[in-house]
């Protein structure tokens, strides 16, 4: 009797137009033009699914090679064949455990097994995997074994790690497995953030604890900073493997222990006292253990309420610190104030266990329309001095005048009490709060703080009927110090930059370069980036995968570039601001570097701001950041404002994006009209024009924000006063 064949992956018409590389439309016309196209397989007839491995078949026998990144293919084969393989394509575990025996291979080696047969790429597979058998908790015992069924998914797999790198990989197994599970909620804490977590900690900790480790992100910071033996606990298997295989690519002289389950129900540390605690813990948990850990010696300032989970993981930090450590959680700002904390609140103040609050901008980490604060706490040393005070600081507050005072590029745009941010200036965000960190480590007692931004308040201030820690209401206080006079010459001299800079962005809107094309739209043919790429018409340079950097620290011990050049970020291109970035863990000495005519684009589709931009003077020598593609075009055949102009159409970018929630750009989709170069470069001129339209606009919506701001700063502190005639 036949056996039933195994289930293959469908796809949408949607699919069908990533994996080929065109447009929907085209798509449509296949499906209208030619008989043979595949009929639907699934589906309902206004939404059709078809049958991936017949879509294949049809484009190839017409010669269209597929044009998906090697993620996105990764993707599509753990779809076919990971769930219905042999059984060990089925197991993250096991995958995991290829992509860390196969980001430690060199490039040569990855691509030699493109050339393999399914038997031999299936034996070299096994080989791969015993290798690093013991490193990834919960992973098999090697009774399942790869075979050729499992080819598919594995040529993949070695692919992205070939091109994309170790860590992209991870995150298209993470993904996957997610996507099976009833797990919500993960999210991966950005890197700036994460760094500024890290660099809280005073001193260079040997050992640092994550009890909600999730990927990895915040022990991946902390070794960065020198700590060289990383403990983490996750409740979802999936990122407690994702995590350890990640750090143990990013941090490889590193003692990586990751465990998986419930930190506050199952510690699996119960005994572990380290020198620092991070954590990014969940938020509005209510089933976190209230009833069955009632007595839990680890409530040393009190049993936190049902609705405190938050302060549950604050006395989880603190018991799993070294008398004198250290540790930093980010937490939403209602723990700061809410009615059922404040017992618990008061004794970490009264205690000395909290040393700083600190407010970030909206925006900073998901959820995106909460302003999140940052804790800092020190376990109480046994007959140690008694602390006075605690540090508040207010990092959304930063504004574009007082970071260009320091030096900085032009800050981005802040929408405060909106909901939502244009972007964050993480250079900023930093250097307020380690500056007054720093400051008020270093002497508590004669810390002067900063009006508006940073003040210390007294432990007996802050004791009162709420307890309330809200770091924006504390540091209010602090403007009634700002002069008069010296707040009424700033008011005055970002008036006046206004002013300026409306009378320019007037001259810029007033010119016309451009007049209808007639009754209908210009239509032209168009060529793919890849297209380009290969007729040599331009470079698409990528950053050096993770696992080649890896490799090149841990042979050099080095970190290359780090600290010699800035990056240009992706909220860079969106806010028209020079590098702000810093090189802390991704690039080497092979790292492509920025030159004058470059073409820059996000590698995250957004409506917020600019997509593409031409490389100037200032971006020159920077590092391209890890969500920004870089075009180097022939200066002789391609213009470079008429390629960023269609490059960073919105259009364009929808046709080239993949993703649900996060539209990720595939460089090599995004399409270009095949002009010649003076007819390239009148567009190109249009282009530019079109950019210093924007620049302008976002300089005078800046300078507006700020004048605003210190004018209702200093009329409601009492520092300015309204003249006759105001009304």
């Amino acid at each position: 009797m036949p056996q039933p064949s195994a289930p293959t992956a469908q796809v949408t018409a949607a699919e069908i137009s990533r994996i080929a590389g065109v447009t929907r439309a085209t798509v449509s016309n296949w499906r209208r033009r030619h008989d043979d196209f595949p009929d639907p397989s699934g589906g309902t007839e206004s939404s059709p699914l078809y049958d991936l491995e017949a879509v294949r078949a049809w484009l190839a026998a017409r010669g269209h090679a597929s044009a998906a990144s090697p993620a996105e293919e990764l993707r599509t084969m753990l779809r076919l064949h990971g769930r219905t393989g042999s059984g060990a394509t089925g197991d993250s575990a096991e995958l995991l455990l290829l992509v860390l025996a196969a980001a430690r291979r060199s490039p040569a080696e990855l691509a030699a097994t493109a050339g393999l047969s399914d038997a031999d790429l299936a034996s070299e597979a096994e080989r791969d995997r015993a290798a690093v058998a013991e490193a990834v908790p919960g992973s098999g015992d090697g009774a399942v074994r790869f075979t050729t069924k499992d080819a598919p998914v594995l040529r993949a797999l070695y692919a992205c790690v070939r091109e994309s790198g170790g860590q992209a990989t991870l995150g298209v197994l993470a993904e996957w497995e997610l996507e099976d599970s009833a797990a919500s909620g993960a999210y991966r804490t950005p890197g700036p953030l994460a760094d500024l977590i890290a660099q809280l900690l005073p001193g260079t900790p040997s050992s640092v604890l994550d009890p909600t480790c999730g990927s990895g992100s915040l022990l991946a910071a902390a070794s960065r900073h020198g700590a060289r033996a990383l403990y983490g606990q996750d409740v979802l298997p999936v990122q407690a493997r994702r995590s350890a295989v990640s750090l143990m690519l990013t941090a490889p002289d590193a003692t990586v222990t990751v465990r998986a389950g419930d930190s506050l129900r199952a510690d699996a540390f119960p005994d572990l006292l380290a020198d620092a605690v991070l954590s990014n813990p969940p938020y509005g948990i209510r089933d976190w253990g209230h009833d069955e850990l009632a007595y839990d010696p680890r409530w040393a300032y009190g049993v936190p309420a049902r609705a405190e989970s938050e302060l549950a993981w604050v006395q989880h930090a603190l018991a799993h610190l070294v008398p004198g450590g250290y540790a930093v959680l980010l937490l939403p700002p209602a723990t700061a104030g809410r009615a059922s904390g404040r017992r618990v609140r008061a004794e970490l103040v009264r205690s000395g266990a909290l040393r700083a609050v600190i407010a970030l901008p909206v925006g900073a980490s998901v959820p995106l329309h909460v302003g999140l604060q940052v804790w800092v706490l020190q376990r109480p040393e046994p007959g140690g001095a008694a602390r006075k005070s605690v540090l508040f600081v207010d990092t959304a507050a930063e504004t574009p005048t007082t970071a260009a005072g320091r030096g900085a590029a032009t800050a981005p745009t802040r929408t405060r009490g909106t909901g939502r941010s244009a972007s964050v200036d993480w250079a900023a965000v930093t250097d307020r709060a380690l500056e007054a960190w720093e400051a008020f480590t270093a002497d508590p007692d004669a810390f002067e703080g900063e009006p508006g931004v940073a003040h210390a308040v007294g432990v007996v201030d802050l004791l009162d009927d709420v307890v309330d820690l809200t770091p924006a209401r504390l540091v209010r206080a602090s403007r009634a110090e700002v002069d008069p006079a010296k707040l009424s010459a700033e008011v005055d001299a970002t008036r006046q930059d206004l002013v300026k800079t409306a009378k320019a962005l007037a001259r810029t809107a007033g010119r016309e370069g451009w007049s209808a094309a007639g009754a209908d739209a210009r239509e032209w043919r168009t060529a793919t980036a890849s297209d380009l790429s290969r007729g040599g018409a331009l470079t698409l340079l990528r950053p050096v995968p993770d696992s080649a950097r890896t490799r090149a620290h841990a042979v050099s011990g080095e970190s290359g570039l780090q600290g010699a050049r800035a990056v240009l970020t992706g909220s860079d291109i969106a806010t028209g601001s020079g590098p702000t970035g810093e090189p802390t863990e991704l690039y080497d000495d092979t790292s492509p570097v920025i030159a004058v005519g470059d073409v820059l684009v996000r590698a995250v589709a957004s409506a917020d701001g600019a997509m593409a931009r031409v490389a100037g003077e200032g971006d020159a020598g920077a590092l391209p950041g890890p969500h920004v593609h870089l075009f180097r075009p022939d200066p002789a055949r391609l213009d470079a404002w008429f390629l960023a102009g269609f490059l960073g159409a919105e259009e364009n970018i929808a046709g080239a994006s993949t993703g649900s929630t996060t539209l990720t750009v595939n460089p090599g989709r995004l399409r270009v009209p095949l002009l010649p170069l003076e007819e390239q470069r009148r567009y190109g001129e249009a282009f530019r024009h079109v950019h210093g339209l924007r620049a302008e606009a976002q300089r005078a919506t800046r300078l507006a924000e700020e004048t605003a701001r210190l004018l209702v700063s200093g009329l409601t502190g009492g520092q300015l006063l309204p003249t006759p005639g105001d009304g």
